[in-house]
C-alpha cells in the first residue's frame, strides 16, 4: 500500500519568498497521545518571514514553517480523551511544521475553539491575543491610570496592544512611520500618535515627555527593535519598563546595562511561547484572548487568505504592505 501523503510548503534554503515551495510530504504515524489535525486556516507572520529569509535559523532545513493554525481533528491516537474526530481546534507551536494540510500534534498542546467564534477569525488573532495577554497582563500589567507608549502602533500587533490597553483603562501614545497606519493608530484608541518618518516627523521621546509634562510612560511596547530601541527607552518614566517583544528593524546593539540607572529603568524581552508552556495557563490565556474577541475589546480586520500553494504570494503581500490586516493561507 502506498504510503499516505499531504501537501505542504518546504524550504530547501533560506532566501526570499521564492524558497517556499509547495510538496507533497509523507504522513506521520500517529502515536498515544497525539491527533491529527486538518488545517482550515493558517497564520502568517513576520516570524515566518524571518525563519524564511535566515535572519532566525530556527527552523532545520529542510523543513516546514508556520507557527499558527486552526483546524479540525480528523484521527485521535491511544490515550486521548480530551477531543475526538470532528472537534475543532488552535495552536501555536515553536515547533514549526505548520504550512501544512495536516499536522500531528500532541493533544495537550491543542486549544478548543469556541463554536460561536470562526475559524478565520481566531487564526487571525490567536498568536497576536495571546502574545497581548502576555505583554499587557504578565510581563506588565495594564490598568486603569497607566500610560504606555505602543511603537508602531498602527501594525497588526500595535493595533491589538493600544484597543486593549484601552479597554483596560490606560492611556495610549502611540507612533506611526505613514499617514495610513497613523490612522489605523488612531481608529485603535491612541490619544496622541507621534510621525516619526516622513512630513512633520518628531523626535518620539521629546514628543511622550511633552505630552506626559516631562513624567514619561509606565511601560513601551516595542516590537520595532534597532530603530526605535534608544526612542522607546527615552521614554519611560521613573521605574518605567521597556518590553521589547520584536525586531522588525533589525536587532537591537548590546546595551550598557548603567543606562537603566538613569530613571531606574527596566527592559525585558518575552517570547509568547515561554508562556504556554503548561495547559492550564495557556487555557487561561486563551479564554481572556476569546473573551476580549467576543466583546470587541480588539477587533481584527477581514483577513486577506492565500492559498497554501501561493504561500511565497502571502509573503511578499506581508512584506510590501506590512500587517495592517491579517494573512491567512488556505489548504
Amino acid at each position: 500500500m502506498a504510503q499516505a501523503t499531504y501537501p505542504a510548503i518546504v524550504i530547501q534554503e533560506y532566501g526570499g519568498p521564492e524558497v517556499l515551495q509547495i510538496a507533497n510530504v509523507a504522513a506521520s504515524p500517529l502515536l498515544a497521545g497525539q491527533v491529527r489535525v486538518q488545517h482550515s486556516r493558517i497564520g502568517v507572520n513576520f516570524h515566518d518571514i524571518y525563519v524564511r529569509s535566515g535572519l532566525y535559523k530556527t527552523l532545520a532545513l529542510p523543513g516546514t514553517p508556520g507557527i499558527e493554525a486552526v483546524g479540525v481533528i480528523a484521527e485521535v491516537g491511544e490515550g486521548v480523551t480530551r477531543f475526538k474526530p470532528g472537534d475543532r481546534v488552535c495552536y501555536i507551536s515553536a515547533a514549526y511544521a505548520v504550512y501544512a494540510a495536516e499536522r500531528v500534534i500532541a493533544a495537550d498542546e491543542l486549544i478548543a475553539v469556541p463554536d460561536d467564534l470562526s475559524d478565520a477569525l481566531v487564526a487571525s488573532s490567536l498568536l497576536r491575543g495571546l502574545t497581548a495577554d502576555v505583554l499587557l497582563h504578565r510581563v506588565a500589567r495594564v490598568g486603569l491610570g497607566s500610560r504606555i507608549l505602543v511603537q508602531a502602533a498602527g501594525g497588526g500587533m500595535g493595533q491589538i496592544l493600544c484597543q486593549w490597553a484601552r479597554q483596560l483603562g490606560a492611556t495610549v501614545i502611540g507612533t506611526a512611520g505613514s499617514d495610513a497606519t497613523a490612522d489605523k493608530a488612531q481608529q485603535a484608541g491612541c490619544a496622541e500618535v507621534i510621525r516619526y518618518r516622513g512630513p512633520g516627523a518628531q523626535d518620539v521621546a521629546a514628543r511622550v515627555m511633552e505630552l506626559t509634562q516631562g513624567e514619561g510612560v509606565d511601560v513601551a511596547y516595542d516590537g520595532v527593535g534597532r530603530d526605535s530601541f534608544d526612542g522607546s527607552l527615552a521614554s519611560l518614566g521613573w521605574g518605567g519598563q521597556l518590553v521589547m517583544y520584536g525586531q522588525a528593524s533589525g536587532p537591537v546593539a548590546p546595551l550598557e546595562i548603567a543606562r537603566l540607572a538613569a530613571r531606574s529603568s527596566s527592559v525585558s524581552r518575552p517570547m509568547v511561547f515561554h508562556f504556554v508552556k503548561q495547559p492550564a495557563q495557556r487555557e487561561a490565556m486563551a479564554g481572556r484572548v476569546f473573551e476580549a474577541l467576543r466583546r470587541q475589546h480588539f477587533r481584527m480586520s477581514e483577513p486577506l487568505e492565500f492559498a497554501l500553494a501561493d504561500a511565497a504570494g502571502a509573503h511578499r503581500q506581508l512584506e510590501a504592505q506590512g500587517a495592517l490586516q491579517p494573512i491567512l493561507l488556505v489548504p
